[in-house]
């Protein structure tokens, strides 16, 4: 996949004043095998329940990005995936599992809020967050 870079885009969007185009802050670790990607967002909001993230991962992901409002755990396991995941921080707690959470729900991420259906694209320079996929 060629995928614009983050830098490029924010090149194209610096005078974006509409809210149609948003930069992560730079506070994420990288956990998966991978760092380069693009898709449309869908979400899971959840708390100390992964249950909807299960869910989530064992469906087609139609090249889909998963945007998850929770941590990440099993990160020796992660790092051999071919995926990439972004995240805050690893906790090696288990969650409960008690069927609870929201799939595409709006999220919001260190102050940023990421829609179902954005486009989200992340490479080593950062993260960035478009209303729709980048021409």
């Amino acid at each position: 996949m060629n995928l614009a870079s983050t830098c490029d885009l924010c090149d194209q969007h610096k005078n974006n004043a509409d809210g149609s185009f948003r930069v992560l802050p730079p506070v994420w670790r990288d956990f998966g095998g991978m760092q380069r990607f693009a898709g449309a967002v869908s979400t899971v909001k959840c708390f100390e329940d992964n249950s909807a993230v299960r869910e989530a991962v064992s469906s087609p992901g139609q090249g889909r990005v998963l945007v998850v409002d929770g941590c990440v755990r099993d990160v020796a396991e992660l790092a051999q995936c071919a995926v990439v995941i972004k995240a805050l921080a690893a906790m090696p707690l288990p969650t409960d599992k008690r069927n609870e959470g929201q799939r595409d729900v709006a999220v919001q991420v260190q102050g940023v809020w990421i829609r179902p259906g954005d486009w989200l694209v992340a490479d080593e320079d950062g993260t960035v967050v478009l209303a729709e996929q980048p021409a």
